[in-house]
C-alpha cells in the first residue's frame, strides 16, 4: 500500500506450538506486510528449532534473536531495539490476525497525528457457544476490555526510544504493558484504539492456573511504587480482590491464633468470617461458569488457596520493591 507507514513486527515466544499459527496468520494478512518480523526466543536454554517456515511468503523477512529467558518485557526490548522502521507492532505468539489485519493496520497508523505514540488493536476472545465459559476462559476474555495490551499494540519506535522501552523488572506477562503505556502518556504522547481486530484464543491451562496468576500481586506493588495509587484508573485497569483477600486471610489467621490462646468464641467468630468470605469468593466464580463437577471442585479448592497466596505475594512485593522510587516508572 503506497504511502502507508512502514512497520516491523516483534513476537516474543517461549517456543509454544501456537507460534506456527501466529506466523501463518500473519503471512496470510496481505496488503501491507511488515518490513521484517523479529521473533525473540525467550527460552532459557533453546532446544529445537522454532517453526519459522510457517511464515511462508514472509520467511525471508523473519529473523530470530535470543533474550535468555528474562521474560516478555526483556524479550520485546531485545526485539524492538534492533528495528529500523517508524513503527513497531508487538504481537503475542498466541494471537491470530485476520486476513484484513495488515490493511486495517495501515489505516490505523496512517490516520493518527504526529503526537500519537501508540495504536492498540482490538482483541476478540472466542468462547464456547454450547456452554458457559469457565473461570479461566472468562479471565482470558477480559483481554477484550484491556487497555494497551501488547498482544496487538503498535508503538511509534521514537516513543519507545524516548521512554526506554519496557521495564524489565516485570518478569511475567502482567502489568508490563500498562507500565509502558503510562510512561508513554507521561512523556507527552497520546495513545489511541485502532480499527483492526485480532483473535486471542484461550490457551490450554491446568486447574491451578488461577493460583499461579496470584504472583501478579507483587507486580501490582511495583506499579504502586512507580506510578502512585491512582495508576489503576489512569491505566484503565480493573481493580482486583486483594482487599477482600486480606480480610479473609486475616480472619483465618485470627481464628488460628484464638484457638491456640484458648479463646473459643473469638475463634468461632473469626472462623465464621473466613468461611463466609471464602464461600462468597467461590460462589462469585462458580455462578457464571458451566457449573460442571470438575469446574465446581476446582473453584472451591482454589478459592480456599487464593486469598492467603495473594496476600503472600503482595507482602513479598512490598519487601522486594521497598526501595523502588516513584520516578514516573522510568526503568
Amino acid at each position: 500500500m503506497t504511502g502507508a507507514p512502514a512497520y516491523s513486527v516483534v513476537i516474543p515466544t517461549i517456543g509454544r506450538p501456537c507460534l506456527a499459527d501466529c506466523l501463518r496468520a500473519l503471512a496470510a494478512a496481505a496488503g501491507h506486510p511488515p518490513e521484517e518480523v523479529v521473533v525473540v526466543d525467550d527460552r532459557p536454554e533453546p532446544a529445537g528449532e522454532l517453526p519459522l517456515e510457517a511464515a511462508g511468503p514472509l520467511r525471508g523477512r523473519v529473523r530470530t534473536l535470543c533474550s535468555g529467558g528474562r521474560g516478555p518485557a526483556a524479550a520485546r526490548n531485545t526485539g524492538w531495539r534492533t528495528v529500523g522502521t517508524p513503527w513497531t507492532v508487538f504481537l503475542d505468539d498466541d494471537v491470530r490476525v485476520p486476513p484484513k489485519w495488515s490493511r486495517l493496520l495501515a489505516d490505523d497508523l496512517g490516520a493518527v497525528g504526529p503526537d500519537t505514540g501508540g495504536v492498540q488493536g482490538r482483541l476478540t476472545v472466542p468462547l464456547p457457544e454450547n456452554r458457559r465459559p469457565t473461570d479461566w476462559e472468562r479471565c482470558t476474555a477480559g483481554l477484550e476490555q484491556a487497555a494497551w495490551a501488547t498482544a496487538d499494540m503498535a508503538y511509534r519506535t521514537a516513543a519507545l526510544v524516548g521512554v526506554g522501552g519496557f521495564d524489565e523488572r516485570f518478569r511475567r506477562a502482567f502489568r508490563e504493558d500498562a507500565d509502558l503505556a503510562l510512561r508513554v502518556l507521561e512523556a507527552g504522547w497520546t495513545l489511541r484504539r485502532g480499527r483492526r481486530t485480532t483473535a486471542h484464543p484461550v490457551r490450554p491451562a491446568g486447574r491451578w492456573v488461577s493460583v499461579r496468576a496470584q504472583r501478579g500481586n507483587a507486580d501490582d506493588v511495583l506499579m504502586n511504587r512507580l506510578h502512585g495509587p491512582d495508576w489503576w484508573s489512569r491505566a484503565e485497569a480493573p481493580r482486583g480482590r486483594l482487599p477482600r483477600h486480606v480480610l479473609v486471610t486475616s480472619a483465618a489467621l485470627s481464628a488460628s491464633l484464638c484457638v491456640l490462646a484458648g479463646r473459643r468464641r473469638a475463634a468461632a467468630a473469626a472462623g465464621a468470617l473466613w468461611l463466609l468470605g471464602t464461600a462468597e469468593f467461590a460462589a462469585a466464580r462458580i455462578r457464571p461458569g458451566p457449573r460442571s463437577p470438575d469446574e465446581v471442585t476446582t473453584m472451591v479448592v482454589t478459592s480456599v488457596v487464593i486469598p492467603p497466596l495473594a496476600v503472600s505475594h503482595w507482602l513479598h512485593g512490598l519487601v522486594r520493591h521497598r526501595r523502588v522510587l516513584p520516578t514516573g516508572g522510568r526503568p
